[in-house]
């Protein structure tokens, strides 16, 4: 299985509009060939243009951060449609009243949390797939968002469940360590025998940014990795957003 994070940025990367890269947004995930794939950023009309460029392939769960239907920011998970059923789904916000449309502690924004529960149509394994995007600013909504990503994780009982994430932390700080140290989540990027090291956050200046990975795919003890990539490549010499792609390579123990 192939598990992919990607934020694909609201708007300009450099100097090109957000509309000018859908196709190649697109292109990046339908060759990916990705069973689930978490997103970061997607706004209304960056939702409209996945489900029509897509949406042939994959379907979602997922709903606006602003006002519970389809204002503000998405933060959706996007699943193979023809290899999986989702028969549980749900998001809630990052907050002290997940259940209705809110800020939390000191974020700046609202933040929403989408997830789904997929079951292979062929072999009936299955597995949960968290996905979100951590306030920049609030220090504590990022330290109170990973309590109630691992708290809410752990009610999946004999389930294997991948996060992804932009966390907007580095490697090594606080709320990476929180998920890392907790007995439940592991970093694919440290668990794969093939793995590498390179920002996920390059704004179009990678050399920059050399130490910026801030985009995560991690996994409970229901999941071997393998491999671990920064989509670097591009495509036709264009960055396909602000962040780099990323996935890994696992299997369901």
């Amino acid at each position: 299985m192939k598990i992919m994070s990607f934020n694909i940025r609201c708007g300009n990367v450099g100097d090109e509009p957000w509309d000018a890269r859908i196709d190649i947004v697109c292109q990046t995930i339908l060759e990916s060939g990705a069973d689930s794939v978490g997103i970061q950023e997607a706004t209304p009309e960056w939702m409209e243009a996945l489900k029509e460029k897509i949406g042939h392939k994959y379907d979602y769960v997922g709903i606006g951060r602003d006002d519970g239907k389809n204002e503000g920011e998405y933060s959706p998970v996007f699943y193979l449609k023809d290899k999986y059923e989702a028969v549980e789904r749900d998001n809630f916000w990052l907050s002290e009243t997940p259940n209705e449309v809110s800020y939390g502690w000191d974020a700046v924004c609202r933040r929403i949390c989408s997830w789904a529960r997929l079951r292979d149509k062929t072999t009936g394994k299955e597995y949960v797939h968290i996905n979100t995007h951590f306030d920049h600013i609030g220090v504590e909504a990022r330290r109170n968002s990973v309590e109630m990503i691992i708290k809410h994780a752990k009610t999946f009982v004999d389930i294997p469940v991948v996060f992804t994430a932009d966390m907007n932390v580095v490697e090594g700080t606080e709320n990476y360590n929180q998920f890392v140290n907790s007995d439940y989540f592991d970093d694919t990027k440290k668990l794969a025998p093939d793995t590498m090291h390179y920002c996920t956050y390059h704004d179009t200046k990678p050399e920059e940014h050399k130490d910026e990975v801030i985009d995560y795919v991690m996994i409970n003890k229901g999941f071997n990795a393998f491999k671990y990539v920064v989509m670097t490549e591009g495509i036709d010499g264009r960055f396909v957003s602000d962040h780099y792609p990323i996935y890994a390579e696992v299997e369901i123990k």
